[in-house]
């Protein structure tokens, strides 16, 4: 069988080891880029997670305040119903408005306190409980 042109045509050891070291430099960048990458998404894991704690505690706590506050008018109702006269009511009314008021005062200052140790947390700047 003849040779073609390019049979008897062989490649330079120089070029040999240009293409080796271009696919070992390639195989380091593309490490160092997983590498990266890994890291990145750890991070973003972390940062997910913190923060799904976080809306959990939210969303336990928020529930909490809420049968708290149903539990708190219905005893007002009942209060209500075993009042003897108009006075007793107006009474009645006016200490659950004043309390409630109060109480809803103090949720929302909890609620928003824990908002900010959420997002802090999350943005990985603060402790965990």
């Amino acid at each position: 069988m003849a040779k073609g042109p390019m049979g008897a045509f062989e490649i330079p050891a120089e070029m040999r080891n240009v293409a080796e070291q271009s696919v070992v430099q390639a195989r380091q960048a593309f490490d160092g880029f997983m590498g990266a990458a890994q890291k990145a998404m750890s991070k973003w894991e972390d940062h997910t997670a913190a923060a799904q704690v976080g809306a959990k505690d939210a969303s336990e706590r928020i529930m909490s305040l809420a049968e708290q506050n149903v539990a708190n008018s219905f005893d007002f109702a009942q209060r209500l119903v075993r009042a003897k006269d108009v006075e007793e009511m107006m009474r009645l009314q006016t200490e659950f408005v004043r309390a409630q008021m109060e109480q809803m005062t103090a949720q929302a200052q909890e609620l928003g306190q824990g908002a900010v140790q959420a997002a802090q947390e999350a943005a990985g700047k603060g402790p965990r409980r």
